[in-house]
């Protein structure tokens, strides 16, 4: 598939989904695992957007990648803000506490990585990459 670039504005959040739905059906993902992967990178777009571009007073594009390989399908989100990486949020401490003891706002990028079966982070030449890796169904023989 053609990359896409579209703003980092929440408005751009519909695109971005409709793109890695359409990468999921081409690389022959089941639905669920299509689902869990759309909610990951909508949950980090949404970061992107609100804490890396909006709250820091900065503008710019969010890059959309997809690669099907033989064994998988392979997201990449890129963008211009602050660098982040995702995984130094680790495990919330609050997890097992019932809902209503959680402060609001962690849980989303723990979850984010616990649905994909491999995430990645780089920052390179001033360019945060986060990486969702997702295994394709075996096709047998």
């Amino acid at each position: 598939m053609q990359p896409l670039l579209v703003p980092g504005t929440l408005d751009s959040l519909s695109a971005i989904g409709q793109y890695v739905n359409a990468a999921a059906v081409a690389a022959g993902l089941d639905k669920k695992v299509a689902y869990r992967l759309r909610l990951a990178v909508d949950e980090i777009a949404t970061n992107i957007v609100i804490h890396g571009y909006e709250e820091s007073g900065l503008s710019g594009d969010v890059l959309v990648l997809s690669t099907i390989t033989d064994n998988s399908l392979i997201i990449t989100l890129e963008d211009t803000s602050r660098p982040f990486d995702p995984r130094s949020m680790g495990r919330p401490d609050h997890i097992d506490k019932p809902v209503h003891e959680r402060p609001i706002g962690g849980l989303g990028v723990y979850l984010t990585i616990q649905n994909v079966d491999k995430f990645d982070y780089e920052y390179v030449n001033g360019h945060n990459r986060n990486i969702f890796i997702v295994n394709r169904p075996k096709i047998e023989a």
